[in-house]
């Protein structure tokens, strides 16, 4: 079983339609952790399959790529009830993501509990963030997604440290 403190082998990073937020987050989390030395494996999904199949959208791309992350190559996938067996940790990106994540984890009545993920907020370990929404940038503008790399980066860091003091 995966507690808090503990190491996770695979996380899942969730947001609405997979398109802006949680493939930010899912390079920028894989090269925080690979700088870290972990063996993590990191995968994104949106709640939503309204993007499916699509890459990230573009200004999600440029802002990533502005900071150093290639989010080019990503597809959106809508969150499936397999990724609560095949990870062991799910990040929501905002409360209402936590919210959908836990009613497709509440459907799954025939598994040991303990065998599903954990699901929290991805801003749960940072001091900074702690608690607070990663907004969706879709309808806002360059600030907006500025706002949602400096947020993942801090909340990224944030995990990955409270791994190494545990």
């Amino acid at each position: 079983m995966l507690t808090k403190a503990s190491t996770p082998s695979s996380v899942l990073l969730v947001c609405l339609g997979n398109i802006c937020r949680s493939p930010t987050a899912e390079e920028i989390f894989r090269q925080q952790v690979a700088i870290a030395g972990l063996k993590i494996k990191v995968d994104s999904a949106g709640t939503s399959g309204w993007h499916q199949g699509e890459r990230p959208d573009m200004r999600a791309q440029k802002h990533a790529k502005a900071h150093g992350y290639n989010i080019s190559k990503l597809t959106s996938r809508q969150v499936q009830a397999q990724d609560f067996y095949d990870f062991d940790l799910i990040l929501a990106m905002d409360s209402n993501n936590l919210d959908d994540l836990q009613a497709i984890k509440d459907t799954l009545t025939d598994a040991d509990p303990e065998a599903l993920a954990r699901l929290a907020l991805f801003s749960e370990e940072d001091p900074i963030y702690s608690g607070a929404d990663v907004p969706d940038p879709y309808q806002g503008g360059s600030d907006a997604f500025e706002d949602v790399i400096d947020r993942i980066e801090s909340s990224a860091q944030a995990w990955i440290e409270s791994w190494r003091a545990n």
